[in-house]
């Protein structure tokens, strides 16, 4: 669900990781299809037995990976967190090169794996959509060859059989983590907010709380995010079907628009950060780690912004790698899964994303600091409030025709 995704400037933050000590890895924009690199989809039962006769540690080419933005450890960023260049590593131990590409939202994804021009042989959709893909009316994955990937051994079991890929056939876990509201504390203090005993997401939907914020309040641009704290905020699931309860969030949304200054999965925390917003709808690791990386010996950011999973609850997330139907490079694909699961670079991965670990191997591997904060990991308690995004089948056009009505 991200999983961390600070894009929206793509241009400026593309040219930033093209120009950066990423070595030789290759980026490019998402959205756009070069002819150079264009090709045809293979069929997928052919694509499938290459798959499975994969070995353990094999490559078959580059890596073409599609992913979300900032959501490895490669370069300048790597240095700049003082974490293990991951994309070089896997260069080095397998003698093959990343290319990347970055998208915005799992929709934008969806439509370029749909639109087969690209080689892409992995991608990383969040819970949801990897039902989504793989239904077989759709069938835009293939299954996981589990044999290639020993590390699976490494996944917590609370990451295992999970309900939008129930016997992981289709999808390996990457990261996990919440949502939740990044906030101002000179802001909510000085509209008399207590937030001792929590927040609410009345910071954000109902009009008397949230009147203070008027115009410094962002959400996600992501349709069952969004609509999913709005019905939360009502008291219902993330996952309804019923379109009377959907009409309700959609009401409350569309109510809070003249309050809310934008909807931005990219730079959410930057937005608050710098002032332009004061309470955000984001994810819990886009937030921390913007919060730990403006932090010096002279200035503690946490002193000033905080960031909690509202009182009524929200979105446990998780973001999974698969194999799309346009890869053409499976075995690398497989090997790469491998690699991030990982103890060693699965600990690396966390203390860059500041997200949830599914690598319980991993754990030893991470900053304690990071492992102890019930931020990143959240709490029993917290976590009984939590709720998958699940796939809602045709009722999805339904959430998509809500979130563009809510806007305006």
């Amino acid at each position: 669900m991200r999983r961390l995704l600070i894009l929206l400037a793509v241009v400026a933050m593309l040219a930033a990781a093209c120009s950066s000590s990423s070595d030789e890895t290759t980026t490019t924009a998402a959205g756009g299809t070069d002819e150079s690199t264009t090709t045809a989809a293979p069929a997928e039962s052919d694509l499938q037995a290459k798959v499975n006769a994969c070995q353990p540690g094999e490559t078959d080419g580059d890596l073409n990976l599609y992913n979300w933005t900032e959501y490895i450890p490669y370069g300048s960023a790597a240095e700049d967190f003082e974490v293990t260049d991951l994309v070089a590593k896997f260069e080095e131990e397998t003698g093959v090169k990343i290319v990347q590409t970055f998208y915005e939202d799992n929709e934008t994804m969806l439509a370029q794996i749909e639109a087969g021009g690209a080689p892409y042989d992995l991608i990383v959709p969040s819970d949801y959509m990897v039902s989504t893909m793989a239904d077989p009316e759709v069938n835009l994955l293939v299954k996981v060859n589990k044999d290639a990937i020993p590390n699976l051994k490494n996944l917590d079991p609370l990451f295992t059989n999970l309900p939008f890929d129930p016997n992981g056939d289709y999808s390996v876990p990457y990261q996990a983590g919440t949502s939740g509201i990044g906030f101002s504390f000179e802001a909510l203090d000085a509209a008399g907010v207590d937030y001792e005993n929590g927040i609410s997401w009345g910071l954000i939907f109902d009009p008397e709380m949230s009147a203070p914020f008027t115009g410094k309040i962002s959400m996600l641009n992501d349709e069952r995010e969004t609509l999913g704290a709005a019905l939360k905020y009502l008291g219902y699931s993330v996952n309804t079907t019923s379109q009377e309860e959907l009409d309700e969030a959609t009401a409350i949304l569309k109510d809070a628009n003249s309050r809310i200054a934008a909807y931005d999965s990219a730079a959410f925390d930057d937005l608050l950060m710098s002032g332009e917003t004061v309470v955000a709808h984001g994810w819990n690791g886009g937030f921390l780690g913007s919060f730990d990386q403006a932090s010096t010996d002279d200035y503690d950011a946490y002193e000033y912004y905080g960031y909690a999973v509202p009182n009524e609850g929200g979105i446990v997330w998780v973001d999974l790698m698969a194999i799309p139907v346009t890869a053409e490079h499976p075995c690398t694909a497989l090997t790469f899964m491998n690699f991030i699961l990982d103890a060693e670079n699965g600990g690396e991965l966390t203390n860059y994303t500041y997200y949830m670990s599914p690598n319980l191997a991993a754990y030893e591997y991470i900053d304690p600091e990071i492992l102890g904060d019930e931020m990143v990991f959240p709490s029993e308690e917290t976590m009984s409030k939590l709720e998958f995004i699940a796939d809602v089948g045709d009722f999805s056009l339904q959430y998509s025709d809500a979130f563009a009505a809510a806007k305006g």
